[in-house]
């Protein structure tokens, strides 16, 4: 059976549309052109411009089904890439996603294209015998060999069944370089029903556009021969420019051993166990003991010998109808390979308890938690002093703050607030800087910048606002009927609004500025008194009892000196002395009965402004973060799903 070619080479004849046999170009044109080699190449070049204006024909025959893989792995393993690069486009940039994007897109393409149809390429360097090989799997002469270096100038294809005119049209060959095979009709023949052979030019070109028209065919066909000679199957530029990159694709690659018509049968063999060695090292499998991998074998194009042998491993290849998917799935692996540092992580990252507690601790600290805690505990028992007191101690206490108004306290007041705002403010950064360097260790690190601008964007207004719940509980803020804010008690108060705890050698502060935010639920602060016991009416009673006591005993005394009254000293002296004694004991028993409640009172007020600042932290800080690292976790488990593999701890 003869080879049926898109058109005619000798003489003008050409062929009509496809599948309409040959068609005798008109006699004046024979006469015009066929007078010498330089008027038929011109011939052939307006050829081939007419060629390049024509759009695309489809061959005829019946429509091919689309590439299926239901019941495969490839379908989820391409939803899941296809959902981790539109997870990933507002972290990463798009020369990071660019492959997986090309892949998703080829697959995209392949899956609409025929399933019965294999397109193999034959790729090699220049005089490895490719184009003799492909003509010999044909059958006959399609692509021209010969001395004259390059030889295949570009991609020819050979269909052995109609329908593959959408993948050919894809690869972006022409109609007139697509060929059919001479066929036998032997089981060899029928095994190869849906191979679409395509000879490629040299990957080793001195043309740029020969080099460039293979990468681009090698990226989109579903399998790839791999021609090799005795001299040149060692060549560097075959194996760090394609084999090795492309190992991931063993399964869908045939590496052969040509024109061993040359060698010895001893040198064959050493060859070609030389060539396994190189694949190793590429890191290419190669297929041996029913092993998936490349298969290795060698064989003459010229001669013959081993060229049967690829034909009926191309036939069960073919027949197999795996090859799209298998390159579709490496490709997959290629492209996670690629992605692998900006989405595994050296650790696990993540927020553990330990980092928001010694975050939310910090922010206390800045807030001046312990201080307003300590505060309002003074404030508690010196309302207690003043209810249950002397009225003669209160004087004299009266008198000695009044000695001290222009002295050391007030000085300390003045000069404080500004170190203490820019400590209070350095705290806050710190805190921030410390649970970002916490949320991100480990982290690739588009995700951990992702992390850390969340946090610094979050930091921007937490200073004023924790500064507004301190002013808020100082001055009682919201009210104790709203729930209203610690109170700062006696502590000293600067310009600013700064707590200080100067008098104890510790001081408590926070920044300035920001929106009101009180403290829900906290003690009442200045303007509002703290709450009072239920003793603390019989302990006053008993207070005023006791002076009244001394106040009439001493009246019982002066009148019994004037004469006013008659003598008799020993009732109103111990009326007197039960009043004087009685008095600082009520106090001092009513001060212990205080600390109790002073304390709780005290810790209720650092607890409810720590909670509002560890609220304040976790609105403004920790939610972003812990957003970030959730869309991490996110992404890593579509990563996962791609690779097939989980990357816990690696």
């Amino acid at each position: 059976m003869t080879a049926v070619t898109d058109q005619g080479r000798d003489h003008g004849q050409g062929h009509g549309p496809e599948g309409e046999g040959p068609v005798e170009a008109p006699a004046d044109d024979v006469r015009r052109w066929d007078d010498g080699l330089i008027a038929r190449r011109a011939a052939e070049a307006a050829q081939d411009r007419l060629e390049a204006e024509r759009p695309p024909q489809h061959e005829p025959g019946p429509e091919a089904e689309a590439y299926a893989m239901s019941g495969s792995s490839l379908r989820p393993r391409l939803d899941a890439l296809r959902e981790l690069v539109g997870l990933s486009r507002a972290r990463l940039d798009g020369s990071t996603l660019a492959e997986a994007g090309r892949v998703l897109d080829e697959a995209s393409a392949r899956q609409r294209l025929s399933a019965r149809h294999t397109v193999v390429a034959v790729a090699g360097a220049t005089g490895s015998g490719k184009s003799t090989l492909f003509n010999a799997l044909a059958g006959v002469q399609i692509s021209d060999t010969g001395l004259r270096r390059p030889t295949t100038s570009a991609p020819i294809a050979c269909s052995w069944t109609d329908g593959a005119a959408g993948l050919l049209d894809r690869l972006a060959i022409p109609g007139r370089l697509r060929r059919r095979p001479v066929q036998g009709g032997t089981a060899v023949d029928e095994a190869l029903q849906g191979l679409v052979l395509v000879d490629l030019p040299d990957h080793d070109s001195a043309a740029t556009g020969h080099r460039e028209q293979v990468d681009r065919v090698l990226a989109l066909v579903d399998a790839v021969i791999w021609v090799v000679d005795p001299e040149k199957y060692a060549d560097a530029a075959l194996h760090e420019r394609y084999l090795r990159p492309l190992a991931g694709h063993a399964e869908i690659s045939f590496v052969v051993l040509n024109q061993i018509d040359r060698l010895s049968g001893e040198a064959a063999d050493l060859v070609l166990d030389d060539l396994r060695r190189l694949l190793d090292e590429d890191g290419m499998a190669v297929g041996e003991h029913g092993e998936p991998g490349a298969t290795v074998m060698s064989l003459s194009a010229l001669t013959g010998a081993g060229v049967g042998d690829l034909r009926e491993l191309l036939g069960r290849f073919v027949q197999d109808r795996t090859a799209a998917a298998r390159r579709l799935s490496a490709d997959v692996d290629a492209a996670a390979a690629r992605l692998r540092p900006v989405y595994v992580a050296d650790g696990r990252p993540g927020l553990g308890e330990r980092a928001r507690d010694e975050f939310t601790e910090r922010l206390a600290e800045a807030v001046g938690a312990a201080a307003a805690g300590q505060a309002a505990e003074r404030e508690w028992r010196r309302n207690a002093n003043r209810a249950c007191g002397t009225p003669w101690l209160r004087l004299w206490r009266w008198y000695e703050s009044t000695r001290q108004l222009g002295g050391l306290d007030l000085m300390a007041q003045v000069l404080a607030p500004p170190e203490e705002e820019l400590t209070a403010r350095q705290r806050v950064e710190q805190a921030v800087r410390q649970l970002a360097d916490d949320a991100v260790d480990g982290l690739p690190t588009p995700w951990a910048q992702a992390v850390r601008e969340a946090a610094v964007n979050g930091a921007k207004g937490l200073p004023e606002a924790l500064d507004d719940l301190s002013r808020n509980a100082r001055t009682g803020g919201g009210g104790r009927g709203r729930g209203g804010n610690t109170d700062t008690g006696s502590a000293p108060v600067g310009p600013g609004g700064h707590v200080t705890t100067a008098g104890r050698g510790k001081r408590g502060s926070t920044s300035a500025g920001g929106t009101p935010a009180p403290v829900a639920g906290a003690p009442a602060g200045r303007g509002a008194r703290p709450p009072r016991p239920a003793w603390w009416p019989a302990a006053v009673f008993a207070q005023a009892s006791m002076t009244l006591l001394q106040i009439f005993g001493g009246l019982w005394l002066l009148g019994q000196i004037v004469g006013v009254i008659e003598p008799g000293l020993l009732t109103p002296a111990l009326l007197m002395l039960a009043g004087v004694v009685g008095g600082p004991l009520v106090e001092w028993s009513c001060a212990a009965a205080a600390r109790g409640p002073a304390r709780r009172y005290g810790q209720e007020a650092e607890r409810r402004l720590r909670e509002a600042a560890a609220g304040c932290g976790r609105a403004r800080v920790l939610d972003p973060v812990a957003a970030e690292l959730a869309r991490y976790r996110e992404v890593r488990e579509r990563y996962v799903a791609v690779t097939e593999f989980s990357t816990t701890g690696g």
